[in-house]
């Protein structure tokens, strides 16, 4: 149970990680990036309780292994993840900065969903 633990702990330090970016990339005046549809993005997140979810994982898997607990949180991150990652395709133009952090975060989560 270590390795899930581990696991979880790496999902939610990377969700982390894509939450500050997209707010770094809406601090920088970007000429690649489109502003509002990068706002719409910032609204995802805060509508999916992205921060909350991924400080959840990290506290319930800091020392001990709940794994049903754990399976719903990834279970409702990868709803918003999914809405987001098709968000994103369909303005891929204006928003391709994420696609490679949104491709990690789909690929961890799914790794809890083949072990269920």
């Amino acid at each position: 149970m270590k390795f899930e633990m581990q696991k979880a702990i790496i999902l939610a330090q990377n969700i982390n990680g894509f939450i500050k970016f997209v707010e770094s990339q809406k601090n920088k005046n970007n000429f690649r990036i489109d502003t509002d549809k990068l706002y719409q993005v910032k609204l995802l997140i805060e509508e999916f309780k992205f921060q909350i979810l991924a400080d959840e994982l990290l506290r319930i898997n800091q020392f001990d292994w709940d794994g049903k607990y754990t399976h719903y949180l990834v279970d409702q991150f990868q709803q918003g993840i999914n809405i987001i990652d098709e968000y994103v395709k369909n303005n891929y133009n204006d928003l391709f900065i994420l696609t490679a952090r949104l491709y990690t975060l789909k690929n961890l989560s799914t790794t809890f969903s083949k072990m269920a």
